[in-house]
Order: C-alpha cells, then sequence, then structure tokens
C-alpha cells in the first residue's frame, strides 16, 4: 500500500476508540509510517494527530500511554538510523548522484525538524515531550549516522522549550496528575542527554515541586506510603504465632506492579534528577519547601508503617513469626521498596545539606536551624528502614546525619526544641513495639551529639531520663543491644559534658553499679571497657571533677579490681586456643573481644584506664595492674592477650609524655618488665594475692 493511503488509513484509526492491545498495534503501525512519508508536511500531521487522537489519549492508561507515545518516536528514529544505514552501504557500492537519502526521500535533519513541527497548538504543551524526548533518546542510542551535533542541539533546545512551555502551563491550569508524570518521565530519561549549559535554562522553581510530587506522593511513585495500607489488609495470622502474606494476594500483585513501574524501577536516576534540580534553584524558601515535603512524606510513611502488622515484628523474630512464604517471597519485596523511598529521600537530602553549608542565604539564621531539624526528621521517620542496613553502612547517610547535627549545633536553643519534640513518648519505660523501640533508638543517636551544648537540667531531664530505661539489664536480642549500646554512649556523653560536672559526681556511682551488673550478661566487653575508661578519664587530672574528689579514680580502680579477686562461677569454655607461653611480647591479632572471659575482660580494663590516671598514683597502679594478671588469670593465651595490651600500653603513644616516662622507668629499672612477662619482681615467685589485693608472704615487694 502506498504510504499516503497508509497514512490516510491510520489517520481514520486514531479517530476512534479501542482496546489497548489495539492501540498499542496502531501506535507500532505509526512508528513504521512515520520514516516511510515522502512528505515532511505529512510527517507533521501524524505527529499531530498522536498527540491529540481519541485512540489514544480519550482513555490513557496513566503514565504507561505517555511511556507507548514515547517508545513510538523512539522506535520511529532507529528505523530512520537502519534506513540511513542502509543506503550509505549502497551509495558506496555504487556511484549515487547525490547525498544518501531515507527511506521516505526526506534528509534527517528535515524529517527531525517535521516532527518537532507537529507538537503544536493543538494539543497540550505537556505531551510535546514526548515525541521530542523520543527523538533524542533514539539518536542517542545506537545511532552513529543521526547523532550530529546539529541534530542534537536542536532536540535539546526544542525539550527545554517545551519543558518550560508545560511547566507554564501546567501552573496556570488544573490539568490533573499526568502532566507532572510525563514531564518527570521524560526527563528521567533524557536528563543525561542534556548539556549542562541548556539544563540551567529550564525553570527549575517549577520542575522541582512537580518532580518531588511526582516520585513520593503520586500513584506512580511511593504514593505517600499508602501501599502499606492495602498490604496489611492481606496479612492473616496463619496459625497460632505466624502470619502469612500469600504471593497471590491482591497487595502482593500491586506491589509487583508497582515495584516494575518506570518511576519505581529507575528511582535512582530519578532521585538524582531531583537532587540536581534542588541544587540549581535560587529561591530558598523553595530549598526549605522541598525539604518540607520529604519530612512529610517520612513522617506519613512512618504513620502507615505502624498501622502495618509486620511492623509489629522485631527483624530479629521474623523467622520465628512470618511463614517461609512471607519470609522468603513477599516480605523481601516489601523492604525493597521501603530501601529504596529510603535510599531516595537520602540522596536528596544530601544535596539540601550540601547547599545548606555552601550558599550564604541559606546558611543564615531563618533558614539553616529549620533545614538541619527537617532533615534530622526525615532520618528518624525513616530510621526504622535504615536501621536494618546499619545507619552507618552507605556513606550518603552518614554526611547528611552528621551535616544537619553540626549545623544544629550552632543553634542551643532550637537543638534542645528538636529533642524535646522528638523525646520518648514515656521517657522512663521501655516500650514493646518495635517502631517506638526505632524511635528511641534515633533519639539516643543525636541526643548524644547535643550534649555539650545543652544546660545540665537538660542533659539530666531530656537526654539521661531517656536512657536511663535502657541502661538496665534486659533481653538481649540484636537490636535491643545495639539499642544498649547507644544508651551507654549518651550517658558518657552526658557525664563528659564540662559543665555537667556536679551531675557526674551524683550520677556517676549509680551508673558504676549497672556497669557492673550489666557485664557480662547484657554489656559488651568492648562497649564496658570503653564506658570504664571514660569514667576513669573523667575522675582523673586535668579533669575538673578530680579536684572535687581526688580519690574518685583509685576508688574506681579499686572496685574493679576487687571484682576480679572476688570468686564467682566459672565462666563459660572460652573458643579461643591456648597457646604456649613466651618470653617474648605476643604478636598475635587481636581477639575478638566478647571471646575472652569476663575476668581477663575486668584485667584489661584496669589496663586500658592506665593512660589516664594520675602520675601520683600511675606506678602503684603499675605494679598492682601486673601482680592482678598472673595471680587472677590462668589460661595462658589470655594471659597472653593481657601482656600483650600491657606493652602496647607502655610502648605506644596512648600515655602522654609524663606518664610514659614514668612507666618506661618502671619496666626497665623497677622490676615492671619481670612482674609484666613472668610474674616474677615485687611479691616473688611464691606470694599470694588475698582477698583483698594485698601480697601475702615474706618476699620483696614495692612500697604498695
Amino acid at each position: 500500500m502506498p504510504a499516503d493511503q497508509l497514512l490516510a488509513t491510520l489517520l481514520r484509526a486514531l479517530h476512534h476508540t479501542y482496546a489497548p492491545e489495539e492501540t498499542s498495534r496502531l501506535l507500532s503501525t505509526a512508528a513504521s509510517v512515520l520514516v516511510i512519508l515522502t512528505n515532511p508536511l505529512n510527517v507533521t500531521l501524524l505527529t499531530s494527530h498522536l498527540l491529540t487522537a481519541p485512540a489514544i489519549w480519550s482513555r490513557p492508561d496513566g503514565l504507561s500511554t505517555c511511556l507507548r507515545v514515547l517508545q513510538t518516536f523512539h522506535s520511529a528514529t532507529r528505523l530512520l538510523e537502519q534506513q540511513q544505514q542502509q543506503q550509505q552501504e549502497q551509495g558506496r557500492s555504487g556511484t549515487p548522484s547525490q547525498a544518501p537519502r531515507i527511506g521516505g526521500g526526506i534528509p534527517a535533519e528535515e524529517w527531525i525538524q517535521a516532527v518537532i513541527k507537529g507538537a503544536d497548538a493543538r494539543s497540550p504543551r505537556w505531551r510535546h515531550l514526548l515525541p521530542i524526548g523520543g527523538l533524542l533518546l533514539g539518536i542517542e542510542t545506537n545511532s552513529d549516522h543521526l547523532s550530529t551535533p546539529g541534530i542534537k542541539r536542536d532536540l535539546v533546545n526544542a525539550l527545554v522549550e517545551a519543558t518550560n512551555l508545560a511547566l507554564q502551563e501546567n501552573k496556570d491550569k488544573d490539568t490533573g496528575d499526568l502532566p507532572g508524570h510525563c514531564i518527570t518521565s521524560v526527563w528521567n530519561y533524557t536528563f543525561e542527554l542534556v548539556p549542562e549549559a541548556r539544563w540551567s535554562y529550564i525553570d527549575q522553581n517549577a520542575l522541582l515541586p512537580v518532580l518531588i510530587d511526582t516520585a513520593f506522593f503520586s500513584s506512580e511513585g511511593f504514593h505517600s506510603g499508602y501501599f502499606l495500607g492495602l498490604v496489611d489488609a492481606d496479612v492473616v495470622q496463619s496459625g497460632r504465632s505466624q502470619f502469612t502474606w500469600p504471593a497471590k494476594s491482591p497487595s502482593y500483585l500491586q506491589l509487583e506492579k508497582m515495584a516494575s513501574s518506570p518511576l519505581m524501577s529507575s528511582m535512582g536516576p530519578l532521585s538524582r534528577l531531583i537532587g540536581n534540580c534542588l541544587e540549581a534553584v535560587h529561591d530558598p524558601a523553595l530549598v526549605y519547601s522541598s525539604v518540607q515535603q520529604l519530612a512529610l512524606f517520612a513522617r506519613s510513611l512512618a504513620t502507615q508503617w505502624r498501622q502495618n502488622k509486620l511492623s509489629e515484628i522485631d527483624v530479629s523474630e521474623e523467622t520465628t513469626f512470618l511463614d517461609t512464604e512471607a519470609f522468603q517471597a513477599t516480605v523481601p519485596l516489601l523492604w525493597k521498596i521501603l530501601q529504596n523511598a529510603m535510599f531516595a529521600a537520602v540522596n536528596i537530602l544530601k544535596t539540601g545539606m550540601s547547599r545548606t553549608v555552601a550558599v550564604s542565604s541559606l546558611a543564615a539564621d531563618n533558614y539553616a536551624p529549620f533545614l538541619a531539624m527537617e532533615t534530622l526528621h526525615t532520618l528518624r521517620h525513616l530510621f526504622f528502614i535504615s536501621s536494618r542496613l546499619g545507619p552507618n553502612s552507605f556513606s550518603s547517610h552518614v554526611f547528611v546525619f552528621l551535616t544537619a547535627i553540626d549545623i544544629l549545633s550552632h543553634y542551643p536553643e532550637h537543638a534542645q526544641s528538636f529533642l524535646t519534640n522528638i523525646r520518648p513518648r514515656q521517657p522512663n519505660t521501655i516500650l514493646t513495639h518495635p517502631l517506638d523501640r526505632s524511635m528511641d533508638h534515633f533519639f539516643l543517636n543525636t541526643a548524644e551529639h547535643f550534649t555539650l551544648i545543652l544546660p545540665p537540667t537538660a542533659n539530666e531531664e531530656l537526654i539521661m531520663a531517656a536512657a536511663i530505661p535502657y541502661l538496665k539489664p534486659i533481653e538481649t536480642t540484636p537490636n535491643m543491644t545495639m539499642i544498649l549500646e547507644a544508651a551507654h554512649s549518651v550517658m558518657l556523653a552526658v557525664l563528659s559534658a564540662p559543665q555537667n560536672m556536679e551531675l557526674t559526681a551524683r550520677t556517676l556511682p549509680f551508673y558504676l553499679d549497672i556497669l557492673l551488673e550489666s557485664f557480662p550478661q547484657t554489656l559488651s566487653a568492648r562497649q564496658f571497657r570503653l564506658a570504664f575508661k571514660t569514667l576513669i578519664r573523667l575522675s582523673s587530672p586535668p579533669s575538673p571533677l578530680s579536684i572535687a574528689h581526688p580519690d574518685k579514680a583509685s576508688t574506681l580502680l579499686e572496685i574493679l579490681r576487687h571484682r576480679v579477686l572476688t570468686p564467682s562461677s566459672p565462666p563459660p569454655p572460652s573458643t579461643i586456643a591456648s597457646t604456649s607461653p613466651s618470653p617474648a611480647i605476643p604478636t598475635s591479632p587481636a581477639p575478638n573481644e566478647d571471646a575472652l572471659p569476663p575476668r581477663a575482660t575486668l584485667v584489661l580494663t584496669i589496663i586500658d584506664s592506665l593512660p589516664y590516671i594520675s602520675p601520683l598514683i600511675l606506678e602503684e597502679w603499675l605494679y598492682l595492674t601486673a601482680e592482678l594478671m598472673h595471680h587472677a588469670l590462668e589460661d595462658e593465651y589470655v594471659l597472653g592477650v593481657c601482656t600483650d595490651r600491657f606493652w602496647n600500653v607502655l610502648s605506644g603513644r596512648e600515655m602522654d609524655v609524663e606518664r610514659a616516662q614514668m612507666g618506661v622507668a618502671w619496666w626497665a629499672g623497677k622490676g615492671g618488665r619481670e612482674m609484666v612477662l613472668f610474674g616474677q619482681g615485687a611479691g616473688g615467685d611464691g606470694d599470694e594475692i588475698d582477698g583483698d589485693g594485698g601480697v601475702m608472704g615474706d618476699g620483696a615487694r614495692s612500697k604498695l
């Protein structure tokens, strides 16, 4: 059939409505007809009809319809490329009298201009992006004959102009959601193809709200998290303690469709597009509004998650409370979508925080603290997702979190107001819901960074009150252990703040009791050693606390030493293999701290504290620690680990100059070497330590 007759038949068909399958066949035919037409006016005519035809636009299937039209022009460009290549091959084999022509006899640039002219006033402006975007994608992918600087420049200029007109039309008229979805989708595909110089001509102030709304609030994106409500309806209890979510349930099928949708499957590039747009806008109010929108989305997502039955299951309990199908098939897809939402939000916030630091208008007092607070609110509501991966597992999250905290630290009143706003709902209680515990965990992680700028009353009533319930021995699930360590970290931060000296003196005995009670049942060896070493540092010069309580450090060390010497039930067998003793300093790699016996951890804790105690009592505790090692530890390998650590403290850079000189003198000239390596010296080979730590026997010993 001649091209003109085929065109007439196609135009008549486009004026009727059909089923989606028939519409797809019409669009496939249109792609073929576009490249065989011999008159540029007919190319323009067909393009114009494709953007207005009732067969396509009377009942659009959302973004899918737009992408089918985009694909039509992309396919036409690929056909054009094939025909161009064939004619060039024919030209090389013969003696052509003129430049190679394409299938319909229209030069490539003229054909592309004809398509662009078809995006005329008869169709809405936002539909003009579809043929232009399709052509741009077509010439940039697998096209060696059409991708010339002139063609690409014309297409990019047309795309920029069409976008600005579409954004203006979308702002002036109530055109629904589809125009914004179409603009977002086209730019998501073509952004990398547009030079930065032309990107700056886009009306970024109008584009940014469209992108954020489409990605996070529309039905083509995360839909404000409302898909979690559909999931909850299909999660049912299959037994006395297990929940099931069938893979054939309507909500899971909808979730699969959602995950494979064009925007959701390319959320990474879309978040980078939004970040670039956020970086280009100059209105600080718009930047703040965009960050607010992300906080609103995160809050909505957390609210919807709380109302879902799956939120009641801790990550450590999923194998117990989920059946096999839910655990292996359906729930992982849900978490993948939630993680995509978190990654997208964090990528955008990274740009927001970068601009807050770099741009003076955003760093001003009327924007900076509020941007930081909204950012932290977003991270808080997404923490139930990021905590599954570990919030420190990807650098963007770390950057956003620490930058927001650093900005807010310059505004103590705003920081205190923020912490008051996110404090645990019941400060003196450990709530049972995993989401509540996640929020408490985020509060503890965040509050730790503000203890230096808050007054003592706020540190005590706001931060310490929230941490104390988690300090006491509780169940030891992996998530609870992380919250427990966060509580200890924030307590140490409060006690270390210089303005809290009176609070530290009053709280230290209480906290020490909790430390000794928690280890080793619920507190790890690493955290115990760090906490006790910090208490020693706070109690020793030049700390102000050591002036009011000069004997505090000695008392703490004596308590720990007495605990080492007090008979207790034998610890569980160590998983560390013993090795033969050696008179040389051990050079084995660092062992797993939690695999050591608790008594060895206590000895290591005293050794860790040596660089911080006063020089007036340092030599005394060097002797006592060396004695304690050989009288309290029987396992040869464990003794070697403690000996190795003792030597590292003396020979490394942990001590200041004065203490290091004392350590060298003790090691070389006062029997320290013999005591540490062989247990000989001050107390003799046959002396024993009594229950109070004194040396029994007639052997010579130091002044202690």
